[in-house]
């Protein structure tokens, strides 16, 4: 019979001590089930009043302002509006916490076109005409659907995490907002900057409307092109700013010839612009070759005849020769600049329907160049801005231009011979298509023998945003803001935007050059829009003189209308109540043209950032998309300065467009659109936002599948590593931690990590570099912690006695991680960081959301530590290296397996992995350094020079817990299959285990 010795060392060989390890334990869920959790959560905070306490808890601090660029109240949001709003709550977030009173006020822009054509959908389907609705009506119906699309749209964006006054937004159509909108135009008009102007303006005849730069979007569209002659008729005699020229007569029985694209503007013709400093040339047929019908088969003689002359830039003439079907040709002459100057030409449609019975002049123009068409410019001062500008410098006058084209794109009566055709279709399936009207003008052309060849061009062309038909150029009366005008300061408008702009920072940096060309080369501001559904140019204007009414009292009626009852009080108020005693009805005109969106959305900074107490003027960012310098960073930017001299901004973001996974423009007809609802409905929002803070926005982006799929496996990872520090960390209390000086060197070390990257994370998130914050914070997550210090560290946290200083002081730093970690991505991952908040502090009734990033204790620090340690890691990752092919060939198991021999060639690196126990770092049993640059079949890195390793099997017994090899296995008696540290924390637990029951 055995004695009892032999009894005990028996059963303690035999036993099974997984209950004695300490395991980590968490109900933190490895699987998210975001799309689940996320709505429970947006529930939480609304009943909490999370949005009430942040401005409670921020109460005092210094204010931060994000203005919000209004989105249009029109139909579900797109993966841009996603992209837009997620950037804009991670700045709005991370300043919160980084100590700022970072309140978010949303805004809805609801005035304009695409509204208005919805309404008139819904009209037409109930058997309505626009015109049959009382405005009245018809604006209440405006009013009705933009208010439900902001009930839809404000839910949206509160699914994608977003933080905000969602309860009191600010609206274009409040009545506040209308009347703020009102006063800010009145400003202009009490400066002296509105005036009416007869210029070409952009009009879509589909919409019936001008249009603004920032409206239009350029597609391709296939034109007809035309070269056109105009015969020459002598000087001319008609020609106020230049004499005529009495050389005309060697160029009688010639022709100018025109290169156009809009056959169209062929009756609006007026003048013909040529080029100072080009060489022309006078160039007679001789010869043509025959033209083949291409429906017919049958050869035809070209519209160029033998014995033609024809006067055209040298540069250009073979190109035109050949579209002419010219074969052969002499050059008679030189057409010198001064020889054009005074001369004029017949209109080629002249006797057409007893009109066009005017001679045309040929007019200087810089903008003439010889890289296209004839080196002469057709000019219809009613249809260019070229156009227009060549005609008032040579000192003819508005009255002059002709207005050939009416709101719906048919000719009128002042184009004989052609009333009633379209530019553009506006009915049936090929509606926003090329009408009737080019061919009508060709044909007659062909008729008049002008004609002197045809063609077709593919190009840029200019189309609506909103209705995505082509727009054409259009004289028409229209009211501007003058941009160049001087102020009773002296500066014009347009100056006191380019200092502004100077003055602004713009991230990224190239966006203050692109917003500034725009402004310095854009024409005077169009405000005058000819829809129902909108704020109104609240002007009189008197019927003889035209001069605009500018009467303080008289405002001050249309204000305190407007107050009472919104934009609709214009439309319904009979005029005399607005005049008053002073000025009769009957002298003034009552304007009922609307103002241009991008003035009600320009005038956001007055009636949001002046009006409310919590935010403050001017806003520290403007944040949209690339396209906004063009749009509301410019119009808020003309709108402040023109009433506040300065931008109503500090600062501007621009972000980029968003694509397909190839780069492609979204759009339901390619089948290629990523909706933002579908990703959230299988994965979650918090993978959207991942996905936006890990894009760079300075340049478009894309999303698709695979890049929504590295967004997940992301966040799995990050996950997995806040479950573990969640799970590592069960049952802890701050009794547990012990001074940073106390602690191991690596626990010092980690702390110093954390510490530098605290100060990494809060400057990253003051630069608006989220793509770093999330890149450094993930691979500190993934490199630092999961594949270092947590590997590391497991053996002590699952092994070491709960009372050792060395457990202590890694649960110690887990806990601050953890804490770090969490607070770091709160803005970018919500719904995520507050449930590991939630987790780890389950008694409070807090949020991770109410916290600010803690600093780092100044103890953390210490450089010449992590200098020792950057090292250490260097050396560690040769060995790691070397045991994980031994690995991949089956020799080893576990790297606990091992025992290395590590060779150095530098004593001072060999001093300072021998200073700590390299065995543990490298997670082996054993370590064996030796001075020297090693065998040559020792395994090296390239990048860590002076470091090889050859790996090798551990020798002594492996400890049945914690699986070291270990010589000390056996050491004790009643644990005979531990080692000496298993045995002592196992009795530790035995003894605890005891003393409970």
């Amino acid at each position: 019979m055995p004695d009892a010795s032999n009894k005990d060392a028996a059963q303690g060989a035999a036993r099974d001590y997984k209950d004695t390890l300490f395991l980590p334990a968490t109900d933190f869920p490895m699987r998210a089930g975001l799309p689940q959790r996320e709505p429970e959560f947006l529930k939480r905070w609304e009943a909490t009043g999370l949005y009430r306490r942040l401005r409670e808890r921020a109460a005092g601090r210094p204010k931060y302002v994000l203005h919000d660029g209004p989105p249009y109240a029109n139909g579900h949001l797109h993966m841009g509006h996603a992209y837009n709003k997620i950037l804009k709550d991670i700045i709005v977030r991370a300043r919160q916490m980084a100590g700022f009173d970072a309140n978010y006020v949303p805004g809805w822009d609801c005035h304009g076109l695409p509204i208005e054509w919805q309404v008139e959908k819904e009209f037409a389907q109930q058997g309505r005409k626009k015109r049959d609705v009382p405005t009245a009506e018809f604006r209440r119906a405006c009013r009705a659907y933009a208010e439900k699309w902001i009930d839809v749209q404000r839910a949206e964006f509160k699914r994608y995490g977003v933080v905000g006054d969602w309860e009191n937004p600010y609206v274009t159509m409040s009545f506040e907002a209308e009347a703020a909108i009102v006063a800010e135009f009145l400003k202009f008009v009490d400066r002296g900057l509105v005036y009416r102007g007869s210029k070409p303006v952009m009009w879509s005849p589909v919409e019936q409307t001008a249009l603004a730069e920032a409206e239009i979007e350029y597609h391709e569209k296939v034109s007809p092109t035309i070269w056109v002659k105009f015969p020459v008729a002598g000087g001319a005699t008609h020609v106020s700013s230049v004499q005529p020229n009495p050389s005309g007569s060697e160029l009688l029985g010639a022709s100018v010839v025109i290169w156009t694209t809009t056959p169209w503007t062929i009756p609006g013709n007026r003048a013909i612009c040529y080029g100072p400093k080009l060489a022309y040339g006078l160039y007679e047929v001789t010869g043509t070759e025959k033209v083949v019908d291409p429906k017919t088969g049958e050869e035809k003689d070209p519209w160029a005849k033998i014995g033609d002359r024809l006067v055209i830039a040298d540069r250009l003439w073979e190109q035109v020769a050949a579209a002419a079907k010219i074969a052969s040709w002499n050059r008679v002459q030189d057409v010198r600049p001064e020889m054009l100057s005074g001369l004029s030409c017949r209109h080629p449609l002249k006797g057409f329907h007893g009109g066009y019975e005017f001679d045309v002049p040929l007019l200087p123009g810089d903008h003439v160049t010889d890289e296209e068409g004839t080196g002469f410019v057709h000019t219809a001062p009613g249809h260019g801005q070229e156009d227009y500008a060549a005609w008032i410098a040579s000192g003819r006058s508005q009255a002059d231009i002709p207005h050939t084209v009416d709101a719906f794109g048919r000719f009128t009566d002042e184009a004989p011979g052609f009333e009633g055709k379209e530019v553009i279709r506006l009915d049936g399936k090929k509606a926003g298509q090329d009408g009737d009207a080019n061919e009508a003008i060709i044909r007659a052309l062909i008729e008049h023998g002008a004609l002197l060849a045809r063609g077709r061009l593919t190009h840029s062309y200019p189309h609506s945003w909103r209705s995505k038909a082509p727009v054409i150029f259009r004289a028409t009366p229209q009211w501007f803001i003058a941009l160049d005008k001087p102020t009773a300061g002296g500066q014009t408008l347009r100056e006191a935007a380019l200092a502004a702009i100077d003055a602004t920072k713009f991230t990224p940096p190239q966006g203050r050059n692109r917003i500034r060309a725009m402004v310095e080369s854009r024409p005077d501001w169009l405000v005058s829009r000819q829809r129902a559904w909108g704020v109104p140019l609240t002007l009189f204007v008197h019927g003889k003189t035209g001069e605009i009414l500018r009467d303080p009292a008289v405002d001050a009626r249309i204000l305190k209308a407007v107050e009472a009852k919104g934009a609709d009080a214009w439309f319904e108020t009979p005029a005399h109540d607005f005049l008053g005693p002073d000025h009769q009805t009957e002298d003034y005109e009552k304007i009922e043209d609307i103002l241009d969106v991008w003035f009600d959305s320009g005038s956001t900074h007055a009636f949001c950032l002046e009006r409310r107490a919590d935010l403050k003027w001017p806003a520290d960012l403007y944040l949209e998309g690339s396209d906004q310098h063009r749009g509301w960073f410019q119009s808020s930017l003309l709108e402040s300065c023109g009433t506040r001299g300065r931008a109503p901004y500090d600062a501007v973001l621009t972000h980029g467009f968003v694509l397909d996974e190839n780069g492609r423009k979204m759009s339901k007809s390619l089948g290629n659109v990523v909706d933002p609802q579908d990703v959230m409905k299988e994965y979650g929002a918090d993978i959207l936002r991942i996905w936006a803070a890990s894009s760079d926005y300075s340049d478009d982006l894309r999303i698709g599948k695979e890049i929504i799929g590295s967004a997940v496996d992301a966040y799995r990872k990050l996950r997995n590593t806040l479950r573990y520090l969640l799970g590592a960390l069960a049952g802890h209390s701050e009794d547990e931690a012990i001074p940073v000086a106390d602690m191991p060197e690596l626990e010092r070390y980690v702390l110093h990590l954390a510490a530098a990257l605290d100060e990494e994370v809060r400057a990253g998130y003051e630069r608006f570099d989220f793509k770093g914050v999330w890149r450094r914070v993930f691979d500190f997550c993934a490199l630092d912690l999961s594949a270092f210090y947590l590997d590391i560290r497991k053996d002590s946290l699952y092994c070491d006695r709960p009372d050792s200083s060395r457990r202590r002081a890694a649960r110690a730093v887990m806990n601050v991680l953890l804490d770090r970690v969490t607070r770091w991505l709160a803005p970018i991952c919500v719904f995520t960081m507050e449930e590991v908040w939630r987790a780890r502090h389950p008694s409070a009734d807090g949020s991770v959301h109410l916290e600010l990033f803690a600093p780092a204790e100044p103890a953390w620090k210490d450089e010449a530590l992590a200098r020792k340690w950057t090292r250490i890691r260097a050396a560690r990752r040769v060995v790691t290296g070397a045991l994980e092919i031994e690995r991949r060939e089956k020799r080893i198991g576990a790297s606990l397996e091992a025992a290395p021999r590590i060779f150095v060639a530098d004593p001072e690196l060999m001093r300072l992995c021998e200073s700590v126990d390299f065995a543990e770092i490298a997670i082996t049993s054993d370590a064996v350094f030796e001075q020297g640059e090693g065998p040559e079949a020792a395994f090296r890195l390239p990048e860590v020079s002076g470091v090889a390793v050859l790996p090798q099997k551990a020798r002594a017994d492996k400890c049945v817990r914690c699986w070291r090899y270990r010589d000390d296995v056996g050491a004790e008696p009643a644990h005979p299959a531990l080692c000496g540290r298993c045995a002592d924390a196992v009795a530790a637990h035995d003894a605890r285990k005891t003393a409970v029951a």
